[in-house]
């Protein structure tokens, strides 16, 4: 049996959320990699466009979502909400567990909720071309169906060995019409010094930053796009959680615990930020943010100022970080590869709102294989952190015979991560578990901000 809750289309949210002005504290401010001093708007125009520039500093809590993303939203949106019956009967928990499914878009995950309001806000703007980074190709392919369907030329720097393990990704790029360059590429100075350092280098999301920023910045109609971390992305991704939370009213209920996968952050962000609204009238609940024990930004990483890119080009951020030249192991998750965090998800961690825990990815995939085998969907390897992590809580439930209500992100499918299921059932796959020296070597190389 499963139960999913369907809205029509007149549900799409008309507006995402901005949870800036619902922080605890002030933001600190985004300091310019140069001069070493606050970011202006002039600073971001040569990559940015004006509209995405003012979002990302918005302190209006509720921002309109313009009429043609939302008329390409109704494609997919709103996605289903699922209660999780027969995984519940595996477990025997007495847990309700329901998960938001991301992977019904047209580029299976959430990325799109980011990627067509970008790629149509620097349309407007008059911009030609948009370059981007990608890890395990879900945001590469969106920007590239984005681009496609706004009449823009697209660029993807994609982390070398995600293009290695995921080439249908890679595909995918190409067949909506993006030029996909393997990162640390020879196309940049940025990617020509790694490779002149590391000629084997795997790259990682900060070397493909560096490398798209660069291309963005030397050609005037080129901008650049992220896929997460940046405050602009994480409100796109709210209309997530605000249907979810619709649904849940649908099914008479509330999650106890919001749990979501968290890379770069839009994802968890973009699930948990409605529902942490919510506490202001008095509701309980907590939001917890699962990672990747190879690339634990969160978990271990220190809460301080760092460049959000290897080669220190783009802008410097208070986050959570293990240091922009952090290069973690290849694992699966690519998309969580990220040596920082989100500014806004790391000023709710570290004020307490939010909990984090990390998992090595052989665990992950144990509760993938079961998860799959229960509820018939093959998980992301990236959301198969949050898999896992729902499956505890809902352990942890039946352990203390508690009734706890689950709801879970599953950010989108992994039908093209097969190389990783394979290595998986094979018994291949290895757990990577990053030094604590390294990541104190990579942290004694922070910017010295003083602001």
């Amino acid at each position: 049996m499963q139960t999913k809750i369907l809205l029509d289309e007149s549900h799409i949210p008309k507006a995402w959320y901005n949870i800036i002005p619902d922080l605890p504290g002030p933001l600190a401010p985004v300091i310019n990699p140069r001069t070493l001093q606050p970011v202006t708007p002039d600073d971001l125009l040569p990559i940015f466009p004006m509209a995405l520039i003012e979002q990302e500093v918005s302190t209006q809590r509720w921002i309109p979502i313009p009429d043609e993303v939302r008329d390409i939203y109704r494609s997919w949106r709103p996605s289903p909400l699922f209660r999780a019956y027969r995984l519940e009967q595996a477990l025997g928990t007495p847990a309700k567990i329901y998960y938001k499914y991301e992977g019904v878009s047209p580029a299976g995950s959430h990325k799109p909720n980011s990627a067509i309001p970008q790629a149509w806000y620097n349309k407007q703007a008059g911009i030609r071309r948009l370059a981007t980074e990608t890890g395990a190709g879900q945001w590469g392919s969106s920007l590239a169906l984005a681009c496609s369907l706004f009449g823009l030329e697209c660029t993807v720097y994609m982390v070398k060995v995600s293009c290695t393990q995921k080439p249908y990704r890679r595909s995918m790029m190409q067949l909506w019409g993006a030029e996909v360059i393997p990162s640390p590429s020879e196309f940049t100075n940025a990617g020509r010094t790694i490779l002149a350092h590391d000629p084997e280098s795997p790259g990682s999301l900060g070397i493909a930053i560096s490398e798209a920023v660069e291309d963005a910045a030397s050609h005037p109609d080129t901008n650049y796009a992220l896929g997460s971390v940046l405050n602009h992305v994480c409100l796109h991704q709210t209309v997530i959680g605000l249907e979810a939370k619709e649904q849940m009213a649908i099914a008479g209920t509330y999650p106890d615990v919001v749990i979501a996968c968290c890379g770069g952050g839009s994802n968890f962000a973009g699930l948990a930020f409605p529902f942490i609204a919510d506490r202001a009238t008095g509701k309980q609940v907590r939001c917890l943010a699962v990672e990747p024990a190879s690339c634990p930004t969160l978990t271990k990483g220190v809460y301080a100022f760092d460049y959000g890119d290897t080669a220190q080009m783009a802008p410097i951020a208070m986050m959570y970080t293990l240091g922009h030249d952090f290069v973690p192991p290849g694992i699966h998750a690519g998309g969580l590869r990220y040596h920082g965090e989100s500014p806004l998800v790391s000023q709710l961690y570290h004020a307490g709102a939010i909990e984090a825990k990390a998992y090595k990815q052989t665990a992950c995939f144990e509760g993938a294989l079961l998860f799959a085998r229960s509820e018939g969907i093959v998980p992301a390897p990236e959301s198969s952190h949050a898999v896992r992590a729902a499956i505890d809580e809902a352990v942890l439930a039946k352990e203390e015979g508690k009734e706890k209500t689950i709801l879970f992100g599953l950010s989108g499918h992994g039908q093209l991560d097969m190389g990783a299921y394979d290595a998986y059932l094979s018994g291949g796959l290895e757990d990577y578990e990053y030094p604590e020296a390294l990541i104190r070597a990579s942290l004694e190389r922070l910017p010295q901000v003083n602001v």
